[in-house]
């Protein structure tokens, strides 16, 4: 059994049927109008304890915790998992990532302050590990009662499947990864691999693999890690309360999401709104789902108002993590969009991988996502709807150096249809003090 716990956790109906389901149930849906489940949390003991209490025991734990607190997710238990023991849980560190300011940006941009939220700084380099660490924990838990669960499995466009594979290789739990063939960077494929999971290349796109995964999944012995396993979100909300905790309990004008399956946009609104609620924050922040051209069906859906919402098939897209057509959590997002006043924007591949170059000159190595989550802020600002005095988190949501193919052919100048402005090559020289001198002035009469 997991541990005796005053915090209590359950799953919801997202859609507001009766009822509540134990988190040990193997559930992804409502059982009665089949839409999403969401991990409610009972207020009334968190409110027991004021928002300045929350506030030290997380800095405390944040500052010096011991496993599992040392975690960045773990450190905010009560208000993530609270039943689960914590000899079951599963956590390679994640979470803590830096908030990073870039006045480059900001200027470029023309807005008082841009900050990089970098996701990417973790086990497996994306943000995915946040929302894996407690899925896992729970099947771990799950597991320790007794509960037959053989594997986990998840459809991918990568980074997902390299989280379920580190957390269910440190938890010794099998792990099954349904991946679009040849829609992948080598990068993000050679990690399930070499975590061990039986990794399967479908002769499909990502919305084939989610509904094979789906189907296969209603066998209780395989548990699902997509993110319409709520579960998932309850880790992934902790970038809200990073945020939060990094200004000062303060937050930010806007925070830019880049979306795909839609579930992060959904995590970040639940965090902002949990921290309002118990007090830690007195408002909250404006939202952008930042969107690839190619992968827009969220952004066509808010054109009209959100007053209906059409998937269509995606096209290849630089940003390859969120080229997904169908995105299951498309209502969560849509109701957190509307309950932040938010906005939806779309990035081109040339503005996406100008913004994306950008960031790179500005010190920090960049996903493609982030590129079109930069490139929204960029076009927003420009419109005049982000003012010049408002303030922008732009969530990173994975590390750059899991797409050095793209970045190669930007700076070879590869991609077709676009122009890379800011392309830098080796330059050849002879081996002397002269002619490196000399590549040194005619580099800096340049940048006049």
């Amino acid at each position: 059994m997991a541990i005796a716990s005053e915090f209590r956790a359950v799953f919801r109906c997202f859609h507001g049927c009766p009822g509540e389901y134990p988190l040990d149930d193997i559930l992804y849906t409502c059982p009665m109008c089949g839409g999403l489940l969401e991990v409610y949390h009972d207020p009334a003991p968190l409110r027991r304890i004021s928002a300045d209490v929350w506030k030290q025991r997380f800095e405390a734990r944040m500052a010096r915790g011991p496993f599992p607190y040392f975690s960045g997710v773990w450190c905010h238990k009560e208000w993530v998992l609270p039943a689960v023991d914590d000899a079951n849980i599963v956590s390679l560190g994640e979470g803590r990532n830096p908030l990073v300011p870039a006045p480059q940006l900001s200027r470029q941009f023309g807005v008082a302050q841009v900050w990089l939220k970098l996701c990417g700084n973790s086990a497996t380099g994306s943000f995915k590990d946040l929302g894996m660490t407690v899925l896992v924990s729970q099947v771990n838990q799950m597991r320790a009662n007794g509960t037959p669960i053989r594997a986990v499995a998840c459809a991918s466009t990568g980074d997902t499947s390299a989280a379920l594979a580190a957390y269910c290789a440190a938890a010794g739990i099998p792990a099954v990864v349904l991946l679009p063939e040849n829609k992948i960077s080598a990068a993000q494929l050679l990690q399930p691999l070499a975590h061990g999971a039986l990794t399967l290349a479908l002769q499909t796109d990502f919305d084939g693999c989610m509904a094979v995964v789906k189907e296969l999944t209603r066998r209780p012995e395989i548990y699902l890690a997509n993110s319409m396993n709520s579960l998932r979100i309850e880790g992934q909300k902790t970038i809200a309360f990073e945020i939060a905790g990094q200004l000062g309990w303060q937050v930010p004008d806007w925070v830019a999401v880049p979306g795909g399956n839609l579930g992060n946009v959904s995590a970040i609104g639940k965090g902002f709104e949990m921290l309002h609620d118990l007090g830690l924050i007195d408002r909250l922040p404006r939202l952008i789902c930042a969107q690839a051209e190619r992968a827009n069906p969220l952004y066509e859906s808010y054109l009209r108002g959100f007053d209906a919402f059409e998937p269509k098939p995606a096209q290849p897209t630089l940003a390859s993590a969120i080229q997904i057509g169908n995105p299951v959590s498309v209502h969560k997002a849509i109701r957190t969009l509307q309950r932040f006043n938010g906005a939806v924007e779309q990035a081109s591949e040339e503005e996406l991988a100008h913004a994306m170059a950008q960031a790179d000159r500005a010190g920090l190595f960049v996903c493609p996502h982030t590129g079109v989550a930069l490139a929204a802020v960029e076009k927003l600002a420009r419109r005049g709807e982000i003012r010049p005095e408002d303030s922008v988190v732009v969530i990173s949501t994975a590390h750059g150096l899991k797409f050095p193919e793209t970045k190669q052919r930007y700076h070879s100048q590869e991609l077709a249809g676009i122009t890379p402005r800011l392309a830098n090559q080796p330059i050849s020289i002879t081996a002397s003090v002269d002619a490196v001198l000399q590549a040194v002035e005619e580099r800096a009469l340049m940048k006049k």
